[in-house]
C-alpha cells in the first residue's frame, strides 16, 4: 500500500490532488482551481501548481469532478465495428464536432452484440457522461432501460427514429434498398438477387426496401434472397455470388447490402468470366473509397457518413447545453452512384 507524504496510507496508488497542494505549497482549493479554471488564480500560482502536476505525473480524477460539478466533459459513442470504414469516417465527424469544446470521447465496439452493447454502456455509464452516441435504433431492452434510468441524453446515429421525442441523425434505409432496386429494375432487369451479411438492423431494412419495390414490380421471388450472419467480408461476398448463381443462374442483376460484398462478387466475376455488367450486373451500398476505383467502378448508394457523425454530435452538444434543437429527427439523404457496374 503506497504512503502519501503525510504518513496516511493511500490504497490506490494515484498521486491525489492534496499531494499536488502540499508539494506546490498551496490549499486544496487553490490546486483545484489552477487545474480546472486557471484564470482564477494569479500566474505565479498556476505556474507553481502545474510545475507540481508535472513533477508529481498527476492525472486528474474525473470521475470524482464530475459527480462535483454535474458535468464530466464525456461523451460515450458506441458503434458496432471499428475496422469498418464507414464506421470509422463517423467517427472522424464526431471527432471534430466535439474538439471545440474539449469533450473526451471513450468509444466503444459493440461487434453487433447486445450483450456486448450491454456490457460496455454499463462500464461507460459509471463514468457520469454528458451523452451517448448510439448506432441504430434497436437496441436489447436491458439496454433501453439503463439509458432510461440514467437521464443522459442519447442521439442515435445512422437511422431516423419515428418517435418524434428520439433523437436521431441518419437516412432512411429502407427507402435507400428501395431506391436501388427500383433503378435495376428501371435498367430492364427482373431476376433482382439481394445479398446480405451480418443481418444487422441496416441490412434487415434494405432488404425490406428490396423486397417491396420487387412485389411493387410483381418480380418478387424469395430464391433471390440470400442473407448470412458471417461478417461482411470480399471473400464472403465471391462466395455468396458462387452460390447464388448456383441456386438461380438466370438471376440478371446482384444488390449486394454493401460495398465489400459487391466487390467480392464483381472479382468472383471476373474469375468466371462473367462480364459486367453485360451478363450480369451487380450494385453494393455505402460508395466505399474503392468502389470508385474498381473495374467496373461499382454503382452504389453514396451515404452521408461524416456529416452523420458530425450532426448528430452536434445535436447532442446543443441538447447537453440546454438549447432547444431546431430538429430532433435530422434527415441527411442518399445518394444513388450510376456507374459502370449496373
Amino acid at each position: 500500500m503506497t504512503k502519501t507524504s503525510n504518513g496516511k496510507s493511500r490504497a490506490s496508488g494515484r498521486v491525489t490532488l492534496a499531494e499536488v497542494a502540499a508539494h506546490a505549497g498551496v490549499a486544496t482549493m487553490t490546486a483545484s482551481r489552477a487545474i480546472s479554471q486557471p484564470d482564477m488564480v494569479s500566474a505565479a500560482l498556476r505556474a507553481r501548481v502545474e510545475q507540481a502536476v508535472a513533477e508529481l505525473a498527476y492525472v486528474p480524477n474525473r470521475a470524482a469532478r464530475a459527480l462535483a460539478s454535474a458535468h464530466s466533459n464525456v461523451i460515450v459513442v458506441l458503434v458496432p465495428s471499428l475496422s469498418n470504414a464507414v464506421f470509422t469516417a463517423v467517427l472522424a465527424g464526431i471527432q471534430d464536432a466535439l474538439d471545440a469544446d474539449n469533450y473526451q470521447i471513450l468509444i466503444g465496439n459493440t461487434r453487433y452484440s447486445d450483450a456486448e452493447e450491454e456490457k460496455l454502456l454499463g462500464i461507460y455509464l459509471q463514468s457520469n457522461p454528458d451523452g451517448i452516441l448510439l448506432s441504430g435504433l434497436s437496441h436489447s431492452a436491458r439496454v433501453r432501460q439503463m439509458l432510461a434510468t440514467s437521464q443522459v441524453p442519447v442521439v442515435s446515429m445512422m437511422d431516423l427514429a419515428s418517435e418524434p421525442a428520439q433523437l436521431s441523425v441518419g437516412f432512411s434505409q429502407q427507402q435507400a434498398g428501395h431506391t436501388m432496386t427500383q433503378y435495376l429494375i428501371d435498367k430492364g432487369h427482373r431476376r433482382i438477387a439481394f445479398l446480405g451479411a451480418q443481418r444487422d438492423e441496416r441490412t434487415l431494412k434494405r432488404a425490406e426496401g428490396y423486397r417491396a419495390a420487387m412485389a411493387a414490380a410483381g418480380l418478387a421471388d424469395p430464391r433471390l434472397e440470400l442473407m448470412v450472419d458471417d461478417p461482411s467480408t470480399i471473400a464472403l461476398g465471391a462466395d455468396l455470388l458462387g452460390r447464388m448463381l448456383a441456386s438461380v443462374p438466370d438471376c440478371d442483376a446482384i444488390f449486394c447490402c454493401n460495398d465489400d460484398l459487391a466487390h467480392g462478387a464483381i472479382y468472383q466475376c471476373q474469375r468466371r468470366g462473367i462480364a459486367v455488367p453485360r451478363q450480369l450486373a451487380i450494385c453494393g451500398f455505402n460508395d466505399l473509397p474503392a468502389s470508385a476505383w474498381m473495374n467496373p467502378s461499382v454503382t452504389t448508394i453514396g451515404t452521408p457518413r461524416y456529416r452523420i457523425g458530425f450532426e448528430a454530435a452536434t445535436l447532442l452538444r446543443a441538447v447537453i447545453k440546454g438549447d432547444t434543437p431546431a430538429a430532433t429527427r435530422i434527415d441527411l439523404g442518399f445518394t444513388l452512384m450510376a456507374r459502370e457496374s449496373a
